[in-house]
């Protein structure tokens, strides 16, 4: 069974971030989406919140399943049997500093391999920060972050201007 790993902070998860999710679906028998804790960034919605919001719209997906993890992800991959871990590339800036990651990885855990899923071209701008930005004012959302949560995101982020 080819089990991957699919981390990210999803603060909140976005249609290239879903895009990812369901090509990955197709390639392994099992995905894991892991909802990580990123030291370097502060979110706008808690750990608890961006799970559910990548459950509720991963859910059509069989053989995916979501789950949180704090620490290090190679130990989060190894406890769920992983040997695939999914690393989603916008642009060449993306692939330098994901390379260097999935080296690290490597060094930590030799056993499991780094794959790298270039963005669809409709994809290659968008990012969670670019979404929450949109939000914050009210600007539609509904081309950057899924349906089912597009509602959640500019209750959160929408300022009253």
């Amino acid at each position: 069974m080819k089990i991957a790993v699919y981390p990210g902070s999803f603060d909140p998860i976005t249609l290239g971030h879903l895009n990812i999710i369901k090509r990955a679906s197709r390639i392994f028998d099992k995905v894991y989406v892991c909802v990580a804790v990123n030291s370097s960034k502060k979110p706008c919605f808690t750990l608890a919140e961006r799970a559910d919001f990548v459950r509720r719209v991963t859910g059509k997906y069989g053989n995916v399943e979501v789950d949180t993890c704090e620490g290090l992800l190679v130990d989060f991959a190894r406890a769920k049997n992983a040997g695939f871990i999914i690393k989603g590339l916008r642009a060449v800036s993306d692939f330098e500093m994901e390379f260097q990651i999935a080296l690290l990885n490597k060094k930590l855990a030799p056993e499991i391999e780094t794959v790298f899923l270039t963005a669809d071209e409709k994809y290659t701008y968008l990012s969670s920060t670019i979404a929450r930005e949109m939000a914050t004012y009210n600007a539609d959302i509904s081309k950057v972050v899924p349906r089912e949560i597009t509602g959640d995101v500019l209750a959160r982020l929408r300022r009253d201007i």
